[in-house]
């Protein structure tokens, strides 16, 4: 099985206090053998995350660095970036952000599931039809 992954869903695996059943799923399913994909943005955006969960004392550098490195090992692959015209339609369409519409995106385009704990984001995938890793 392959699904397309969100930075939403890896910050929770980062966080103690951030336990959700939707992030233990994606993990799970990894855990088995499942491939994630995610636009490139995403190593980007969990290092931002992850940075400012450092600075709100909400994880240890330790910790942090022995999360990320975990990540790293799973099978995630980063896609090349798109063109963004199909990008640009998804946010203005749905409202959403660029960086989630490029999640979107890739669910699309790569005909596979999507997770992702971001609200706009999971509206916008059921109005596109994109099926969603649920608990």
């Amino acid at each position: 099985m392959r699904f397309v992954v969100d930075a939403s869903i890896a910050a929770s695996w980062c966080f103690d206090d951030e336990d959700d059943p939707v992030a233990n799923k994606a993990f799970q399913l990894l855990e088995a053998r499942a491939e994630a994909i995610a636009p490139a943005l995403f190593w980007f955006e969990l290092r931002d995350v992850a940075l400012v969960g450092l600075r709100r004392d909400r994880i240890s550098p330790d910790h942090l660095v022995d999360v990320l490195a975990r990540i790293d090992r799973a099978a995630i692959e980063l896609e090349p970036m798109p063109g963004s015209s199909a990008v640009f339609d998804l946010a203005r369409r749905h409202n959403l952000t660029f960086y989630d519409a490029a999640y979107l995106e890739l669910a699309l385009r790569e005909d596979i599931a999507l997770a992702t704990l971001d609200h706009a984001l999971v509206r916008a995938a059921t109005a596109e039809g994109v099926p969603l890793i649920a608990a």
